[in-house]
């Protein structure tokens, strides 16, 4: 049939599509952990894979339905053709941020490139499309406020909970003394750090599912469009995002776990906690999240709330005090330590902004993050636009 070779074409553009989205997701999931020290690199990329997986098989289905049956008005604009080049740009505009070492948002990348065909052709629903945008506003700002929240009220009594360091040598050695080798805490690894970095990790795996649940589509929806079946397109598609997770990852794991902040293990759970949440309840109304930035805008508004704890909410009001506001403040205590009460703390106890964020990488990290979606949109509307005006 002549339609073979292009289904396989199709299928490879896929491929490299959910490739580059294990390149991009890994880095937010677990570039905290990673960052932390609590995992491996390719012990991230293994749970990546797996987690993924699952996120994929079970809520990601919704959201393949949005962008493949419900984002246009005629999902027969989408043919083996047309997804060919829908996935091309997604793919392409997301190797641009891969290569940069940046992990731009899949999400606004693949539906950029989606709309592209929809006002191409004419066939872009609106009402859909308003919608996605709107919680793209909304789910950053929710995110910020819940973490300016938790840094000015709840993190430094979590802090103290927690009262997580990272100690000297391995956090987990085998006990091979048995005929069945036994993980174990390491030699100086104490109770509160063993259990505090499992919940850190395990947060990871959850988001981790959460960004199944959202970016699988962004891989296959436009061959689910083209009448691909779901299942097929669901096990190639997570088995090209564990290549990327466990390959091209390393870049944005660095990115993200080493580079851009060195965030205390405390605020690594409490950034995981909130942007995993938001982006499964997203997904499960079949909104496509946009899982960087959101998790992006929790850091800042940890490390925002927590700065204003200088302040009394009187002194605040009155213009009395004068706050200065730093994602340093998020190492402002040492795990363990007494919370201090609002307005007692000095802003010369609070770090600097650059104690925690290098200048030149958060830029880049911006300027990626919003030039990758535009290649891909702009890139789909002109080459849509010739192809029907010209070719089709």
């Amino acid at each position: 049939m002549v339609v073979e070779p292009l289904i396989a074409v199709g299928l490879l553009v896929a491929l490299f599509v959910g490739f580059n989205i294990g390149g991009s997701t890994t880095g937010p999931a677990f570039g905290p952990a990673v960052g932390a020290g609590a995992i491996s690199k390719l012990l991230a990329g293994a749970l990546m894979s797996v987690f993924f997986f699952g996120g994929a098989w079970t809520i990601g289905r919704r959201v393949v339905d949005t962008l493949g049956r419900e984002l246009l008005f005629d999902a027969g604009v989408f043919t083996i053709e047309t997804s060919i080049v829908v996935l091309f740009f997604i793919g392409g505009a997301l190797f641009v941020g891969n290569y940069t070492g940046v992990p731009a948002s899949t999400s606004m990348t693949a539906v950029g490139a989606i709309a592209g065909l929809g006002v191409a052709t004419g066939e872009l629903n609106w009402a859909v499309m308003g919608e996605i945008a709107v919680w793209w506003i909304v789910a950053p700002l929710v995110g910020f406020w819940v973490s300016v929240m938790i840094g000015r009220y709840v993190y430094p009594t979590i802090n103290r909970w927690v009262a997580i360091t990272t100690s000297d040598g391995a956090l987990i050695v085998l006990d091979r003394s048995g005929t069945i080798p036994v993980p174990r805490p390491g030699p100086n690894t104490t109770r509160r750090e063993f259990v505090g970095t499992i919940v850190l990790v395990s947060i990871s795996c959850l988001m981790a599912f959460s960004s199944g649940t959202s970016n699988i589509a962004n891989a296959i929806a436009p061959l689910y469009g083209a009448g691909v079946e779901m299942n097929l397109l669901i096990l190639l598609g997570s088995g090209a995002v564990a290549l990327g997770a466990l390959t091209i990852a390393r870049r944005t794991l660095d990115t993200l776990g080493n580079n851009l902040t060195d965030l205390p293990l405390t605020a690594a759970i409490v950034v995981a906690v909130v942007s995993s949440g938001i982006v499964i309840g997203l997904s499960a109304i079949g909104i496509p999240a946009s899982f960087v930035i959101i998790a992006t805008m929790s850091i800042v508004g940890l490390g925002w709330g927590r700065a204003t704890r200088t302040t009394t909410l009187s002194e605040g009001i009155r213009g009395d005090e004068e706050t200065t506001v730093s994602v340093g403040a998020l190492a402002a205590e040492e795990p363990g330590e007494e919370a201090p009460t609002l307005g007692e703390e000095s802003p010369a106890d609070i770090p600097s902004a650059a104690d925690l964020f290098d200048p030149a990488t958060t830029g880049r990290v911006i300027l990626m993050q919003n030039l990758v979606p535009v290649l891909s949109t702009g890139g789909a509307y002109l080459t849509f636009w010739l192809l029907f005006r010209y070719a089709w």
